[in-house]
């Protein structure tokens, strides 16, 4: 059977958008000759509805789709996702066409209630074994947990989740099926795409059959990105798979998995730094596109953040450009097709405008690297300063509360006054463009709150708030070399500052908080290996002193503790890494809480 499997970049409950990519994905599999098509789970209605899915309504308009997808279906059979209502519960289903007709409706049996995942808040699991049956237009159909016949081929089906649990479908498919189908929803996290490779591979082998995986496309919904990849084997080597982050709306893969003589391949996954690259870039690409905006402002500050932010906006337009042309291009963002055709200067400019807003606190040095890479990628550049402003709100409050501000006093507050001065300028300049204002927030700082809300927090998307600082610089300097942003020179050369305290204090940000290398740790410690206080304390001291180890757990889950508000009102981030602190798509946290006393107490005993 020739097999194709299809990646589609689609947007919750955007019919017409959903619907023409499924039939653009029929056409060019019949084109290609294929007999079977797989499609993403959930890819009639998108996967990210939410609580939209509730409405009994939008499983309604779905079913109605895949009716009028039918006749296009007639030299071909096609797998699409969509939420079913059956005996009163909801279900995460794939329904399977051929030459027209409706031959059945697969359900979920697993759902992922972690992460980034909350289906059992919408949906019920499907027993394995059940098989009961609907009725569409008079018509009864099975539905449930059911094997397939295409072509004397025989078809069974893991969706997603099922294929990542120890008690699987294939378990009990295995001798019963020629060929497993896996539509799927599965988040972007850096080298993800590896660990799928190999699961669909070795199913492939230990379930002697060949396995179809095919993942969604982009930035569907705002915060989850998926790489779009395909994965299709047998006997365990790879056929066919897809290119990852791709700009087109549906990428497709092809095999032909009765030839003896088709060769097995093998596929570049890239490098931590190209995977970021390439997912940001995608998923600020369809962010931009989807929320109808005219481009991007940025506050840029010269520091770390803030240049990783203009790189990859400057390389957002660089690549889709390139991969689309300048006539798509131009399509899909609204644009004039003269403006995209420009020289990618010109059009950098158009589109991206930054400014360095200064106090009397800020350096030639950070002004100096803000300027440098805006002009080396092409960016519009303001420079301004609100130290008027900023001394005008202090005047004011000196004299309400009738005493002077100090900094052994006020150190905090006279630090959030400057970032929080720079906020009402930048917003000004976003909405009269009707651009999206790019905050520059990273996960290492969003654990401790080292941000001043209604500050250097302000804006509708946080691209970086998902992956830590470390990474991040390391990042620049791989940038700085393999990209060609020679302007990150500057900025790769300072030491993370906030520049908000007087040059004699010399602030650092490391000195605010602890190194940032320690911090990860203790982070990922929490989080990801859900570890206590005192045994991520005991994981220091393997590498420094008890007393310091103490002192920058103490200080990490107390300010965690005292911040989670912080991290409520933080702009929307992409998943980037394995996990995340967003508490939108990763990690809950109770605004209230204990602080973590009782574990903190034996610790600061140490410090006495």
């Amino acid at each position: 059977m020739k097999v194709a499997a299809a990646a589609l970049n689609q947007t919750p409950l955007d019919w017409e958008n959903n619907q023409a990519n499924i039939l653009a994905a029929i056409e060019q599999a019949q084109a290609a000759g294929a007999r079977l098509l797989c499609l993403p789970e959930m890819c009639i209605t998108g996967y990210g509805c939410e609580d939209m899915f509730n409405s009994r309504w939008v499983a309604e308009k779905a079913q109605q789709i895949v009716l009028d997808l039918l006749p296009a279906t007639q030299n071909l059979a096609v797998t699409l996702g969509l939420p079913w209502w059956y005996e009163g519960k909801l279900y995460n289903t794939t329904v399977v066409l051929d030459r027209g007709q409706i031959l059945g409706v697969q359900a979920k049996q697993h759902l992922p209630g972690y992460g980034v995942h909350y289906e059992p808040r919408w949906f019920s699991p499907w027993p394995a074994g059940k098989l009961g049956s609907v009725t569409v237009e008079g018509q009864s159909y099975p539905f449930g947990d059911q094997i397939f016949t295409i072509d004397n081929t025989r078809i069974g089906f893991e969706i997603c989740e099922d294929a990542w649990v120890a008690d699987r479908p294939a378990c009990r498919l295995t001798g019963r099926v020629d060929m497993i189908l896996n539509p799927s929803a599965s988040h972007f996290s850096l080298m993800k795409s590896r660990v799928r490779e190999k699961k669909a591979v070795a199913a492939s082998r230990d379930f002697n059959c060949t396995y179809v995986f095919v993942n969604m496309l982009g930035n569907e919904a705002g915060r989850i990105i998926y790489d779009g990849d395909v994965w299709i084997a047998r006997h365990g080597n790879l056929l066919a798979s897809n290119t990852l982050f791709s700009f087109n709306q549906v990428e497709m893969s092809i095999a032909d998995t009765g030839n003896p003589a088709a060769s097995a391949v093998r596929h570049r996954h890239g490098s931590r730094n190209e995977q970021f690259a390439a997912a940001l870039t995608l998923a600020l690409f369809d962010y931009w596109r989807k929320s109808r905006s005219k481009g991007f402002v940025l506050s840029l500050s010269g520091g770390a953040d803030s240049a990783t932010c203009l790189v990859l906006l400057a390389e957002t337009i660089k690549r889709a450009r390139q991969a689309l042309g300048a006539g798509e291009f131009a399509r899909r963002l609204g644009m004039d097709m003269a403006a995209a055709d420009q020289p990618l200067p010109e059009l950098t400019r158009q589109l991206i405008t930054t400014a360095y807003q200064a106090t009397r606190h800020s350096s030639e040095r950070t002004l100096e690297a803000a300027q440098q890479l805006a002009a080396s990628v092409g960016a519009r550049f303001f420079h301004w300063s609100v130290d008027t402003t900023t001394q005008q709100a202090i005047a004011t409050i000196e004299e309400a509360i009738g005493r002077p501000l100090s900094w052994q006093e006020d150190d905090i507050a006279l630090q959030n006054i400057q970032a929080r001065n720079r906020s009402p300028l930048i917003w000004l300049l976003a909405n009269l463009q009707q651009a999206l204002l790019i905050t520059t927030s990273n996960r290492s700082e969003g654990s401790v709150g080292y941000a001043t809300m209604d500050g250097d927090t302000s804006g509708s998307l946080a691209p970086i708030a998902g992956i830590d600082k470390p990474f991040i610089r390391q990042w620049l300097l791989w940038a700085q070399k393999e990209l060609g942003y020679s302007g990150l020179q500057v900025v790769n050369s300072l030491t993370p500052t906030a520049e908000l305290r007087p040059a004699e204090h010399e602030q650092t940000d490391e000195d605010d908080l602890m190194p940032y290398d320690v911090l990860n740790q203790i982070e990922r410690a929490f989080i990801w290996q859900r570890m206590s206080p005192q045994q991520i304390h005991h994981e220091l001291t393997k590498n420094l002193p008890e007393d310091r180890a103490a002192r920058y757990v103490i200080k990490f889950f107390t300010l965690w503790s005292r911040n989670q508000w912080k991290r409520e009102r933080l702009a929307p981030s992409f998943m980037i890494d394995d996990y995340n602190i967003d508490p939108r798509s990763w990690y809950r946290f109770p605004i209230l809480s204990g602080g973590f006393e009782s574990e903190l107490a034996a610790l600061r005993k140490l410090l006495t």
